[in-house]
């Protein structure tokens, strides 16, 4: 898998999938999950509310991914995950390793060869940039050692120079 990093806006890059740092609603908010409603049109909140209505009576749960089409966007689909809110007490790396993992068992159902991710939990959610960074990196690694050529490329589309550093400093650490 070939994995980069990039600084740049999720919502114009040309992948078959991105991942959505969702709340667990799924019905849009701040941040990413805002822009990538904004980006994608209606069609993604009436899809959202399909999920809700049909499959997700209660909300995605933290850690779990599910996918919508992308409508709008250059991606030809949405992976919308939930990460750890550490405000809320979620302070469970492994919940936000699973982010990255189930987002990449999605796209590969999906048969999805590029994915990008955004950085996770690392905006109103509290968690700290570089931790973010370690353990997106490691769980994108360690899923692709369990199942090689499932996907071809991974993108981290970081929207600011100061998440960029923390993912470049972690890649560079491992």
């Amino acid at each position: 898998m070939q994995l980069t990093l990039e600084r740049g806006d999720i919502t114009t890059v040309a992948t078959d999938a991105i991942v959505n740092a969702a709340n667990s609603s799924l019905l849009g908010g701040g941040g990413v999950d805002g822009a990538i409603h904004a980006a994608a049109g209606p069609r993604l909140l009436e899809a959202c509310r399909e999920l809700r209505r049909s499959t997700l009576p209660d909300g995605l749960p933290v850690g779990e991914a599910v996918a919508t089409p992308g409508f709008d966007l250059p991606a030809a689909w949405v992976i919308h995950t939930v990460g750890p809110n550490r405000h809320a007490g979620e302070t469970d790396p492994g919940l936000l390793s699973s982010c990255f993992t189930r987002s990449l068992d999605v796209a590969a159902d999906l048969r999805a060869r590029t994915v990008a991710f955004p950085a996770v939990s690392a905006g109103v959610y509290g968690w700290a940039p570089d931790d973010v960074a370690r353990i997106a990196l490691e769980a994108v690694r360690s899923w692709d050692e369990a199942n090689p050529a499932a996907v071809d490329e991974v993108r981290f589309v970081l929207f600011n120079d100061s998440l960029l550093t923390s993912f470049q400093q972690a890649l560079a650490a491992v």
